[in-house]
């Protein structure tokens, strides 16, 4: 199967090149029957709007093409049981190297992870000290706006009760006077 398929492929890309050189020399026999083989017909089908189309008729295989079809195997080897247990051996050998290094690769990988996620968690400890300093420091100003808006408010009240008795010693003394 596997031979006429291949000699079937041959054919069609011979079959494109002759049917090109022979629809420029006999343009009328493409209504005919296109092209005969041994294994194949092929012939063309009603045109289309995208081109030309052709059926291919394959045949069975003849005896004679089967035959000139083959071709010669290559010489069989004969492969002694050490040949085959070395090179079991070497595969093992480069499974077992694959696999390290693939270990290797993930090791190396994880490393980079935990060295990438250490400094993640290094900048973010780095972050919230820092934040925590900047609150720390707003709230240590606004204590001292507090006092000193308090401070400010008592002075103004001393000042107050001080311009108070003053106006009230006033007071008294031109009640003296007049009385």
């Amino acid at each position: 199967m596997a031979k006429t398929a291949t000699a079937y492929k041959e054919k069609m890309k011979e079959l494109s090149m002759l049917s090109l050189i022979c629809s420029c020399f006999y343009p009328e026999s493409r209504n005919k029957l296109m092209s005969e083989f041994e294994d194949m017909e092929v012939k063309p089908i009603n045109k289309r709007a995208s081109g030309q189309a052709f059926e291919v008729i394959l045949k069975p295989p003849s005896p004679v093409s089967e035959v000139a079809h083959n071709l010669p195997s290559p010489p069989k080897r004969d492969i002694s049981l050490e040949d085959i247990e070395k090179k079991l051996e070497a595969a093992e050998d480069r499974r077992k190297y694959q696999e390290a290094q693939l270990l290797r690769a993930l090791a190396e990988k994880r490393e980079h992870e935990r060295d990438v996620l250490l400094k993640a968690m290094e900048e973010n400890s780095n972050f919230s000290k820092m934040a925590e300093e900047k609150l720390q420091m707003k709230m240590d100003q606004i204590k001292e706006n507090r006092e000193a808006l308090m401070m400010a408010m008592i002075e103004r009240l001393q000042e107050k009760e001080r311009h108070a008795a003053v106006v009230r010693r006033n007071k008294e003394m031109r009640e003296e006077l007049t009385a």
